[in-house]
C-alpha cells in the first residue's frame, strides 16, 4: 500500500531574464534592469542587497562586454530567488580567456587601469562561481544572501520588510 500523500506548500520561483547587447550600453541597462527588478521583487533601492548586487551585475557585465565579446553575439542577465539570498547570472559566448576562480582572484597594482571588478565581486558576493554553458560560452554566478528572505516569498507576510524599510530593525 502506498504512503498517503501529505500537501506540500506550493514554491514560487521568481526570476527574471534579458538578453543585452554586448556593448557598454547593454552593460549599463543590465544594472538599471537589475536594480528595477529587485525593487519589483521587494529588496528597496538602497539596501545592502541592492547595493551590492548593483555593484556585481554592474562588473560583471562589463567584463562580459570587455572580455566575453563575440561579434554579433548578446550576453544574459539572468536573476532568481533561491532561498535566502538574490542570485545573479551573467553569461556571455566566449568559453576563453576564463576568470579566476573565488579565492584566485589577486588585487590589482595601485597604478593599474583594470583589474578590479572580479575582487568586487569576491568582496560583495556571499558565494560565486564560474561554470561551463551550453551552447558554448561560460556563466558567472554570484549570491548575496538577503536578511528578511522569508518576507519576500509571501509565506512570512510583508511586515519584516516594511520595518526594515521604515528604518527598524
Amino acid at each position: 500500500m502506498p504512503a498517503p500523500l501529505t500537501p506540500q506548500p506550493s514554491v514560487t520561483v521568481r526570476t527574471f531574464t534579458q538578453r543585452l547587447s554586448a556593448t557598454p550600453r547593454g552593460a549599463r541597462l543590465a544594472r538599471h534592469l537589475a536594480l528595477a527588478q529587485l525593487h519589483t521583487w521587494g529588496i528597496p533601492h538602497g539596501s545592502r542587497a541592492s547595493e551590492a548586487v548593483a555593484v556585481i551585475v554592474a562588473e560583471l557585465a562589463a567584463n562580459a562586454v570587455t572580455h566575453g565579446r563575440v561579434p554579433g553575439r548578446d550576453f544574459e542577465l539572468r536573476l532568481s530567488l533561491p532561498t535566502g539570498s538574490v542570485r545573479i547570472e551573467i553569461s556571455d559566448t566566449r568559453t576563453e580567456p576564463r576568470p579566476p576562480k573565488p579565492g584566485e582572484v589577486h588585487p590589482p597594482h595601485p597604478l593599474d587601469e583594470h583589474g578590479r571588478g572580479l575582487v568586487l565581486v569576491e568582496a560583495l558576493a556571499d558565494r560565486w562561481e564560474v561554470l561551463d554553458r551550453e551552447p558554448p560560452g561560460k556563466t558567472v554566478r554570484a549570491e548575496v544572501d538577503v536578511p528578511g528572505w522569508l518576507s519576500l516569498t509571501g509565506r512570512g507576510g510583508r511586515t519584516l520588510l516594511r520595518s526594515r524599510q521604515a528604518g527598524c530593525s
